[in-house]
């Protein structure tokens, strides 16, 4: 059996992962926000919800990566992810790969994602509980 103490890791690990996930929300929010009514469109839905969404994934994002209320940025997106997901199934009757890999596997990934973010607190290197 290999006993590295690979588990001294775990927090760098969580930081990584946050970091990751939060830049993918900062660049779709980022990008949403630069054309909400173009975007809006692609996604049917009102130029105000699109920035309202935008604004999410940018605040939530910025919030998983410094490790600011954490938990709660994650369930945050988590129900945006939720969203994209329903809309995929039940309005745009998207398999799980999708046409060209558009399907819904992208959103899930990144609520499994979120979920570890959620029990670990984001591991000890947060900034605010």
């Amino acid at each position: 059996m290999l006993d590295w103490h690979l588990e001294l890791f775990t927090n760098y690990a969580l930081f990584f992962l946050r970091l990751m996930v939060g830049l993918v929300f900062i660049d779709s929010g980022y990008n949403d926000i630069r054309d909400p009514e173009t975007r809006g469109k692609g996604i049917g839905l009102p130029k105000g919800v699109t920035i309202f969404l935008a604004l999410a994934e940018l605040a939530g994002g910025i919030a998983v990566i410094i490790g600011v209320l954490t938990q709660l940025a994650a369930i945050g997106l988590i129900l945006i992810m939720l969203g994209a997901i329903q809309k995929k199934i039940f309005v745009w009757k998207t398999g799980f790969w999708g046409k060209n890999g558009l399907g819904w596997n992208y959103e899930l990934i990144f609520v499994s994602m979120l979920l570890v973010i959620i029990g670990t607190n984001g591991g000890r290197f947060v900034l605010l509980h």
